[in-house]
């Protein structure tokens, strides 16, 4: 069972929101570019502090404008403490988002190096800001390098740097899965197949493989391109790799799986739209693999649908801490009843005391133009505990005394 959220932690991420709204100390501009979403001053009036679209009991929003401002948040939220750093960081360059969901494998052990995003080579300013207090002390894995870069993007100086190579963005998730398979040689290796053609489909795989280090690998709906036949081969060479297609038939057709099965034994999760996609894959289990969240005690993430770059820089909260799977919303003021009956389903609920229940908490990510404070506030009220309802607690009618 994932670990449960108690009352003192939900406490500690209202904190944690308020120490990061403070700036540790030093004052924070609005109009600052450098600064993450995270750290900016809430925008309404003093007297409600930013509450609730900063947090309730049981959510916390990170209100990124933009995937770079909410990686460099996320980052630091899951890494506050000066004395647990991360091994490295991950430079990735904004412009492809199957490339960041592939490199969200490198939060996962022995890496634990979150993402940031890069414009091109320059490093943008709330990346620098968080690189800086991050201080990754080095990650064994990537020979001690304390920057991971994927393809052609920022140097920081002063950092020690490790390159990912690839000429294509496919050739660079090939490299990625390298790097993955280098750091656990003879074992078994599990991929995530994903589509290339819809990335909403695609956005679940990012905090899966942030928490286990599972390779994401992209196909098309009727091709293996040559990138993805490559790495799956190279794996093929080592103990056989366990295949997980993330997606209807519709979207990844069976004569895929058909030539995935060369590579290693194939099995399907997902569902027939993206909402109901990112709800299979959180309850789907096999074995080692899956999240397996069909009952209370966990941690969630919640975001719009087609933001695949918000994924990739949100699945650090997958990968530490909450180890929670991600939900999609396709709507801002709504939550669909498909996502509405998963959170029923797991909801907590207590007998006599709430203080011997387990919790659920959620991560909101994005502004209230994404997830309104109406769907964030729903949300927080399918997170609660509430007291089970025995047969002696209802009146004649089966209502609650």
């Amino acid at each position: 069972m994932l670990r449960p959220t108690g009352p003192a932690g939900r406490i500690a991420l209202v904190l944690l929101a308020a120490l990061v709204v403070a700036g540790c100390g030093r004052e924070v501009r609005s109009d600052d570019p450098s600064q993450p979403a995270l750290l900016a001053p809430p925008s309404q009036a003093k007297e409600n502090l930013g509450f609730p679209e900063t947090a309730t009991k049981n959510t916390t929003r990170v209100p990124g404008t933009d995937p770079t401002q909410t990686a460099a948040a996320v980052a630091r939220a899951v890494f506050p403490d000066p004395a647990r750093k991360p091994g490295a960081v991950t430079i990735v360059d904004a412009t492809d988002w199957r490339v960041a969901v592939a490199a969200a494998a490198l939060m996962a052990d022995p890496f634990r190096a979150p993402i940031l995003f890069s414009d091109g080579t320059n490093l943008a300013g709330p990346s620098q800001t968080a690189l800086d207090a991050l201080a990754p002390a080095g990650s064994k894995a990537a020979g001690n390098a304390q920057v991971i870069r994927v393809g052609n993007v920022a140097r920081p100086a002063g950092y020690k740097s490790t390159d990912i190579r690839g000429s294509t963005p496919l050739a660079l998730t090939r490299s990625i899965a390298s790097l993955i398979r280098s750091a656990h040689p003879g074992v078994a290796p599990r991929i995530i197949i994903a589509s290339s053609d819809d990335p909403s489909f695609a956005m679940p795989a990012a905090g899966y493989a942030a928490k286990t280090g599972n390779a994401v690998l992209f196909v098309t709906k009727d091709d293996i391109p040559s990138e993805t036949r490559a790495a799956l081969a190279s794996l093929r060479g080592l103990a056989k790799p366990r295949i997980y297609v993330l997606g209807p038939s519709k979207l990844i057709s069976p004569a895929v799986t058909k030539q995935l099965k060369r590579f290693g034994t194939v099995k399907r999760t997902g569902g027939q739209d993206p909402i109901t996609n990112a709800i299979e894959f959180a309850r789907y289990r096999d074995d080692a693999f899956g999240w397996g969240v069909a009952n209370p005690g966990h941690g969630m993430v919640f975001m719009r649908s087609g933001r695949p770059l918000y994924a990739a820089a949100a699945a650090p909260l997958s990968g530490a801490g909450s180890y929670g799977p991600l939900f999609l919303l396709d709507d801002a003021a709504r939550l669909p009843a498909r996502l509405q009956s998963q959170l029923l389903d797991t909801q907590p609920a207590y007998r006599t005391d709430p203080v011997a229940g387990v919790y659920n908490h959620g991560w909101i990510i994005g502004t209230p133009d994404a997830i309104s404070v109406t769907a964030q506030a729903r949300i927080d009220a399918l997170l609660e505990i509430v007291q089970e309802q025995l047969p002696g607690n209802l009146d004649d009618d089966g209502g609650p005394r």
